[in-house]
């Protein structure tokens, strides 16, 4: 794969900050610490709906088991907008998730901004933000780019 241009929405430079947004999200889900690391860049932060911020250290420890199939059942990529400003990489998509507890289920969405940094010639993660998405603000199903249910990728009806 060519260098990603970085002054411009070519599609190559889309296309790679595609695959690094569903390599994030198949990490997130298959808890895949190794993949995700290498994706991050050494000063990455991230912050939750809470406002909390965690270290690198501290989101890789809780990266390892984030993800229980178990507990979350459903899980969606959707409304994905990625955005190039010169070195700067603006990732965001939104997640709908069907969690299971105690028998009951519940289903929510939140939408993220990735923030990228195209630095010696690749992308790198330097923040990650999630946000509670309101029900009024949910986007449609047509705009779902990738579905996991228990854990395992599914294909997109056609």
């Amino acid at each position: 794969m060519q260098p990603a241009v970085r002054d411009q929405q070519s599609a190559d430079t889309m296309d790679e900050l595609r695959a690094l947004n569903a390599r994030f999200i198949h990490n997130f889900v298959t808890n895949d610490v190794a993949s995700h690391d290498a994706i991050l860049h050494p000063c990455f932060v991230n912050i939750w709906p809470t406002g909390q911020r965690w270290d690198r250290a501290t989101y890789l420890k809780y990266w390892a088991t984030a993800f229980d199939p178990e507990v979350i059942v459903y899980w969606d990529v959707r409304d994905e907008l990625i955005t190039v400003i010169g070195d700067v990489a603006l990732v965001r998509s939104t997640n709908k998730y069907t969690r299971r507890r105690e028998g009951n289920e519940v289903t929510g969405m939140t939408t993220y901004t990735d923030t990228y940094l195209f630095e010696n010639g690749t992308w790198k993660c330097i923040q990650a933000q999630i946000t509670a998405v309101a029900p009024e603000h949910y986007p449609a199903d047509d705009t779902i780019v990738s579905v996991y249910i228990k854990g395992k990728r599914q294909p997109l009806a056609a």
